[in-house]
């Protein structure tokens, strides 16, 4: 079979390859057929996004909101159109296997059917609510072939302005229609306004509400190309002038699209850009893998990016994407990657924490960009969350006078008082820790990880010394006492709940029974959030059973396969199948708070080759429950029941926290202090240029921080 093609990176020389381009961060090729675990790629225009099916053609989860595709909450199916067959028969229904491989501006897909070569290129061009293939069908064979091509087609379309909830909205008695002499049939929703039309050039042979085909005759070497669009818009008049922009001319268009996400790639790093409100310090080294980790934290919040003029207040970030929570932003999630927000659009992460304080977060989970209201149930972990996020936006930018500014019924500052104190409503029994609740709460996938948890008990102690240092500095010294004697009494608590012979954590109920569970996220938490506060032999104990119990070599799993509730659930997010997103990030800066910089180096080069796979995905599996994608790196998880897991996850941005707290051991101060210890590997080379903290910009190099020149 004969793969898409694809070149190799212009260079890699350090100074150049500081700065990502769409070929630079391009995956591995990835070959799977009907039947593989494995989640194809999605595409974004920052204004909705598609996604690729295991089809040479096909594509699934359109939607630019309030406008979509749609997708069937029964039995969570997949909606595709644009189906792939050849000779009449369905192609992926074949078993020939197909290769794929992305970067941001293209997803290119081959296979074969016989003796036709089989390449397709997809994009989401900008500016457009729309997606094209352009599909080559070339004869590799000694003889002519005659055959048909078509593709199936299927609607769906509606407009719901939000909010939106786990799957995408979509009608399904669409009215449907050929579009005369235009090669497109237009499906309109009965009840919205919103209109779909699909189609191709050149024009087919012939056309009807499911079907476009073409009767193909090749010489050997001849080939034939045809380009499939499918676009959405508000009235059939805008959806067929997106359809029209994207079958007139697909080389143009795709060449749009690659030099705006080049530009896009290109303005992260680049001060003064008018596409952020900041931007992220440059990585010049010769460690290539240190690079792609760093470059896909990048990519994979890109990939979340949303400029919809339809948000309710501008430009956001969301969770999941391209299948899931469409227009959702989770408070936990987007705190883990919040170090790199804060560098590369702090104006954004701001409002987003202000929309938060404007809503109950001990009621949702989530807000959705459509309409800014509430998702979800409560997650335990939002007060947490908020600190967190507030802390980084406020050690990057040096914006104190924030905390002043009212936001809702009270100040900024007195927001996150009550997010640090938050826990001592949750204090029900007489062992002094927060209760946090049922499975739901929490991991959700985990069903003994419940009630009195060590992660999120230590990070209390981190809130109530995070918002002490702001009241210290406000001269509210008896409030900042007394939160640090808080603090103290948790941190002396939480020892009752670590498992000396396991180096992991009890949790308690409320009927002071206890029970282990050998979970990540205690692991990551933890030494997160009060590493100085362990003695030695507990960070000893907790990074021996993240070796033997948890780490893989290039990914880990969440939960221990000695656990007794691994049967609980088969999710990779969060149980012994794999790993969610962030949880190998927290680790690995775990690793480095634990005093562990040599077994941390050593794991960061099969977490890279994880990351040959284009955005960090919600969850990738464990090598040791699929076997690794081509390359070598851990697999995706699909979409699909019972993994249910989307291909990127915006908590993939964490890696860049990893790499600049772990490898280059910076640590920023709330009030001008920039320190960096580096941990570097001997021999290769790795500076960090242009790192923005509080209005000044400082290099970083195996001595240390100093200011640029």
């Amino acid at each position: 079979m004969t793969e898409p093609a694809r070149s190799t990176p212009v260079t890699q020389d350090p100074e150049m390859a500081a700065i990502p381009t769409c070929e630079s961060v391009r995956t591995v090729t990835m070959t799977h057929r009907f039947g593989d675990l494995y989640n194809p790629p999605g595409l974004t225009n920052h204004w909705g996004a598609a996604q690729a099916a295991l089809d040479v053609t096909a594509v699934r989860s359109l939607a630019f909101p309030p406008l979509a595709q749609g997708e069937q909450v029964s039995g969570l199916c997949d909606v595709m159109t644009g189906i792939l067959y050849v000779g009449g028969r369905y192609h992926t229904g074949s078993l020939e296997p197909i290769s794929l491989w992305w970067q941001p501006d293209t997803i290119e897909r081959s296979s074969r059917a016989g003796d036709l070569e089989l390449v397709s290129s997809t994009i989401v061009p900008f500016g457009h609510t729309s997606v094209a293939v352009r599909l080559r069908v070339r004869n590799a064979g000694a003889e002519t072939v005659r055959t048909e091509v078509k593709l199936g087609l299927r609607g769906g379309v509606t407009r719901n302005e939000g909010p939106w909830t786990f799957v995408s909205p979509g009608e399904f008695d669409n009215e449907v229609q050929v579009l005369d002499g235009t090669g497109a049939v237009a499906f309109t929703s009965r009840y919205s306004g919103a209109a779909m039309v699909q189609g191709a050039r050149p024009l087919p042979d012939r056309i009807d509400p499911t079907w476009i085909a073409w009767d193909v005759e090749l010489a050997p070497g001849a080939h034939r190309e045809l380009v499939f669009a499918v676009a959405l818009g508000d009235g059939l008049d805008a959806a067929i002038a997106h359809f029209e922009a994207s079958v007139s001319d697909f080389d143009a268009l795709a060449a749009q699209t690659r030099r705006e996400w080049d530009a896009e790639l290109e303005a992260a790093f680049t001060p003064g850009n008018d596409r952020f409100s900041g931007h992220l310090p440059r990585l010049v080294t010769t460690d290539e893998s240190l690079r792609r980790l760093y470059h896909t934290a990048l990519i994979t919040v890109l990939f979340c990016k949303r400029t919809t003029p339809s948000a309710f207040e501008g430009p956001t970030y969301i969770t999941l994407a391209p299948r899931y929570w469409q227009t959702a932003t989770f408070l936990w999630d987007a705190s883990l990657t919040a170090m790199l927000l804060a560098m590369l659009d702090p104006v954004v992460l701001r409002r987003m924490v202000e929309k938060w304080m404007r809503t109950d977060i001990h009621r949702f989970l989530a807000t959705d960009y459509l309409t800014g209201r509430g998702l979800g149930a409560w997650y335990s972990v939002n007060d947490f969350a908020m600190c967190r996020m507030a802390s980084e936006y406020l050690r990057w930018t040096g914006d104190h006078a924030w905390l002043d500014e009212q936001v809702g019924d009270e100040t900024v500052l007195e927001h996150l008082v009550g997010y640090a104190t938050y826990y001592r409503r949750l204090v029900v029994g007489e062992h002094g820790l927060a209760d946090y609740g049922g499975v739901w709460n929490l991991l959700e996938a985990v069903g003994s990880y419940v009630h009195e948890v060590a992660s999120l008990n230590a990070a209390n102690v981190w809130c109530l010394r995070f918002v002490a240092d702001l009241l210290e500095r406000r001269g509210r010294d008896a409030e900042a006492t007394q939160m640090r004697t808080d603090a103290q009494g948790i941190v002396d608590r939480l020892s009752e709940l670590y498992i000396p012979s396991r180096g992991c954590w009890n949790v308690r109920h409320p009927d002071g029974r206890t029970q282990e569970v050998g979970h990540c996220y205690d692991f990551g938490t933890v030494l997160w959030a009060i590493s100085d506060d362990l003695e030695q032999h507990v960070r000893d104990g907790m990074v021996w059973f993240l070796a033997t119990e948890l780490q893989t070599p290039t990914w880990m799993r969440a939960l221990s396969l000695s656990d007794p509730d691994v049967t609980y659930s088969v999710r990779p997010d969060h149980q012994w199948t794999g790993a969610y997103a962030a949880w190998p990030a927290i680790a690995l800066t775990g690793l480095y708070r634990a005093g562990y910089p040599e077994l941390a180096r050593k794991w960061l080069p099969g977490l890279a080759k994880t990351a040959e796979q284009g955005p960090i995905a919600q969850a990738h599996f464990a090598e040791s429950a699929v076997d690794p994608e081509h390359g070598g790196g851990a697999r995706k998880a699909p979409s699909d029941l019972p993994w249910i897991n989307d291909w990127a996850c915006v908590s993939g941005g964490a890696y860049l926290e990893s790499i600049l707290t772990g490898p280059f051991g910076v640590r920023a101060g709330l009030f001008g202090e920039l320190h960096a210890e580096p941990h570097l590997e001997p021999g290769v080379r790795a500076e960090l240029h242009g790192l923005r903290y509080q209005g000044r910009d400082f290099d970083v190099r195996a001595d240390g921080a100093t200011p640029s020149a």
